[in-house]
């Protein structure tokens, strides 16, 4: 004789699958991930009426003058109450820090520069404004949030998460802060409306943005008329000798006119403007 058994009295109904975190955060759910760092920013920007932007491009470890004063007078005082051991530490610290004085003027480069594109940029209705863009964190990216902040002007920042550096910087305009997991969504955001880029001195990150676009466009991946700056020219040519490349062989000479020096945010606003009413018959 079959044994009976009690049916249960109650079960549960299970999360649906976009709600168990178990899930979305795994493996499997890897590309409904992507998707939504696809579609969310793609929203927002629609519905913000955003069609062109102005990306800048640089370190986070330019600091700002205020914050290059802070850190200073901090460490000028630790040392002076440190012996020893501890002492030498500060003391490298600030060396280090002190390396970094030649290229707070670099913030404020970019504070102007987006001042100026941005109070440019307003006379123009919404859909055709071009809105500065940077990476969302703090140095250069602070610093070029903060120029288009200051004028009144909207922001957008693309951060990303990292575990240091990057937390968003107070200057984007709130329902343009995104916040990204994979890099290469990050990346095709800042392409996809990019009307104008500016590189400011930088280090892994900013040298694989940069050359990630130059390929772009030096292979036609991108055709899109767009002005590249490279602001800082002695900082450029001496950590890429573009000149040797092209002796090697390994870039044509014609590459080189892909992307422009400038050295001083009048310079560079000049010659962005007069590419973009050009190319934008504004």
């Amino acid at each position: 004789m079959k044994k009976k058994t009690k049916a249960p009295t109650h079960l549960s109904k299970a999360p649906k699958a976009y709600h168990n975190p178990e899930f979305i955060n795994s493996p499997t759910a890897r590309t409904l991930r992507i998707l939504s760092e696809y579609m969310y920013p793609e929203k927002h920007l629609i519905n913000s009426r955003i069609n062109n932007t102005i990306i800048f491009f640089g370190s986070a470890r330019i600091p700002s003058p205020e914050q290059y004063e802070l850190e200073l007078g901090l460490l000028h005082d630790k040392i002076a109450q440190a012996a020893g051991a501890e002492r030498e530490v500060l003391e490298k610290k600030l060396a280090a820090l002190q390396k970094r004085e030649a290229f707070v003027g670099y913030y404020e480069g970019a504070r102007e520069l987006a001042r100026l594109i941005t109070e440019w940029s307003m006379q123009f209705p919404p859909e055709k404004r071009f809105v500065v863009c940077s990476g969302g964190g703090p140095g250069i990216m602070e610093a070029s949030n903060r120029g288009a902040y200051e004028t009144g002007g909207e922001s957008i920042g693309f951060n990303i998460s990292l575990p240091f550096e990057q937390a968003p910087n107070p200057y984007i305009t709130p329902y343009l802060n995104f916040e990204f997991h994979y890099f290469f969504m990050r990346k095709y955001w800042f392409m996809y409306h990019a009307k104008g880029l500016i590189v400011f001195p930088g280090g892994f990150g900013t040298l694989d943005e940069m050359m990630e676009l130059l390929t772009l466009v030096q292979t036609k991946k991108i055709v899109k008329p767009m002005p590249i700056l490279l602001y800082g020219e002695q900082f450029w040519s001496k950590i890429i000798n573009f000149q040797a490349l092209v002796e090697a062989g390994m870039v044509s000479e014609e590459d080189l006119n892909l992307f422009h020096f400038v050295n001083t945010p009048e310079e560079a606003f000049a010659l962005l403007t007069r590419e973009l009413s050009r190319l934008h018959e504004l």
